[in-house]
């Protein structure tokens, strides 16, 4: 899977998206600490310890760089996306509920996240690892990075 490169200074409005969750019954905001063992049981259920790890780093930051959306029904976890969390200036990773995908929730939390890589100050922006390239593609406007395979993951030791 290649690296993307986005430029952060570009990204299409997020306000719209938040609008169109909140009218669907859902929140789209930052994740806080006192939550993050709800969070990462979450992640560890549906995803993996891999990504788990990952988003402990990004609720350990200051402000915090995961990104929730929260379904307002059951106050339960509807998706999660991660950034400046293994690396600097990058994002990743990301995961939305089965249950939950085809709501633009993936669209809005991928968007969420790298407004908040460009708040960090940065104009670029590196998605690692980008397994479904084609919905970035729809999502923003991306380069692929040559030869970034397997990328920052080589060598990770696994389970």
């Amino acid at each position: 899977m290649p690296d993307l490169l986005v430029k952060l200074y570009e990204l299409p409005e997020l306000e719209p998206l938040r609008r169109s969750l909140a009218e669907q019954g859902f929140t789209l905001r930052r994740g806080i600490p006192p939550e993050r063992h709800i969070v990462l049981d979450w992640i560890q259920k549906h995803f993996n310890n891999h990504w788990a790890d990952e988003a402990a780093v990004a609720f350990a930051n200051k402000p915090s760089t995961i990104v929730l959306v929260v379904d307002e029904n059951t106050k339960g976890v509807a998706g999660f996306a991660c950034y400046e969390a293994t690396y600097k200036a990058f994002f990743g990773p990301i995961g939305v509920h089965p249950d939950y995908r085809g709501r633009e929730i993936g669209r809005a939390l991928t968007l969420a996240a790298l407004h908040g890589l460009a708040e960090l100050g940065y104009a670029y922006g590196i998605i690692g690892g980008a397994g479904p390239v084609e919905f970035y593609r729809k999502t923003v406007e991306v380069l692929e990075i040559p030869g970034s395979a397997p990328g920052i993951y080589r060598g990770m030791l696994r389970s």
